[in-house]
């Protein structure tokens, strides 16, 4: 199959175009290549990705996206977005990332791509609200501007669903860990600042919160298995993540054993929009897609501990 990933320098995205290819489909992959954090983090990415022979187009979903859709795909998966909850990222940026770029894209493949067989949104928990506890049946209650928008994006996408345009679903991800993790989330920075003997900021609370923390190896693993059974899957939402839970604390307690260090922690108030427990309700992905989630929090964190120490030492 063709497939087009968008995001495809990113963490997640980066990893779904290598499993695609390992599978032996054509992957293409599209990054703007903002500077939300490092562009020299994603060219790594984007490097072993093209080492492998995959097609990576640098252009921003919001423009022309002709070039993208010169030839034809099996396959859309949008991975691309404005993440987080960090209080300098305004509304309007994540109205642009989240919604306008994914009707851009849409837009696209309606003009460009008739034949798709799917178009597989990559939403997120966080449309649940502060308790992501629940099956997908119950209504959203988002509570950052981060979950209100990737909400609004999955519902443009599955309104032209419903009014038979697309074949499509949307796959709501879990707090999705492991190699290539994003420099300012939980896993990469609590390693950065053990291996450099860095004050972590922690926030008031957090130790607490309950996690259903997916190794990136078994989220990928979901996302493919989409291929093949996408009429089964067309108008779905499928929450994909662990039921295993664990606490902050836990996490932070593995990661300080498997580098034998103590974190130095520096203390900060509570996040708006922090989610308090997550808790991946997988019934679903476990009917639909034979999805079976098989890495430990230990196991991924040792392969995250091996990615941070072979690309940046300690």
């Amino acid at each position: 199959m063709r497939i087009l990933v968008t995001g495809a320098a990113g963490f997640i995205a980066s990893h779904l175009c290598e499993q695609l290819h390992a599978l032996g489909h054509e992957v293409f992959g599209v990054d703007n290549f903002n500077d939300y954090y490092s562009p020299e983090l994603k060219a790594l990415n984007a490097a072993d990705l093209q080492a492998k022979g995959i097609t990576i187009f640098k252009t921003d979903l919001n423009g022309d996206l002709s070039a993208v859709f010169a030839q034809p795909y099996d396959y859309v998966y949008h991975l691309a977005a404005q993440p987080g909850i960090s209080a300098d990222t305004t509304l309007d940026e994540y109205i642009i990332n989240n919604i306008k770029a994914t009707q851009n894209l849409l837009d696209a493949v309606l003009t460009y791509a008739p034949s798709l067989k799917s178009f597989v949104n990559i939403a997120t928990s966080s449309v649940y609200g502060l308790e992501a506890t629940v099956d997908e049946t119950v209504p959203p209650q988002p509570v950052s501007f981060y979950g209100v928008t990737k909400l609004a994006g999955e519902q443009l996408v599955l309104g032209l669903q419903r009014t038979g345009k697309l074949n499509a679903c949307s796959i709501r991800l879990y707090s999705v860990y492991g190699p290539r993790e994003r420099p300012e989330k939980l896993y990469t920075k609590l390693i950065e600042n053990l291996i450099n003997d860095q004050p972590f900021p922690l926030f008031e609370g957090s130790l607490r919160h309950e996690r259903s923390f997916t190794y990136v190896g078994d989220i990928v693993a979901g996302l493919a298995a989409i291929i093949g059974r996408e009429a089964l899957v067309n108008g779905e939402i499928i929450n994909l993540g662990t039921d295993e839970v664990n606490t902050t604390e836990e996490g932070i307690k593995a990661v300080e054993a498997i580098l034998g260090k103590t974190l130095i922690v520096d203390h900060r108030p509570a996040r708006k929009g922090d989610q308090q427990r997550t808790a991946a309700v997988i019934d679903k992905a476990q009917r639909l897609l034979e999805y079976s989630p098989k890495t430990s929090l230990r196991q991924g964190l040792e392969a995250q501990v091996a990615w941070y120490k072979e690309k940046f030492g300690g």
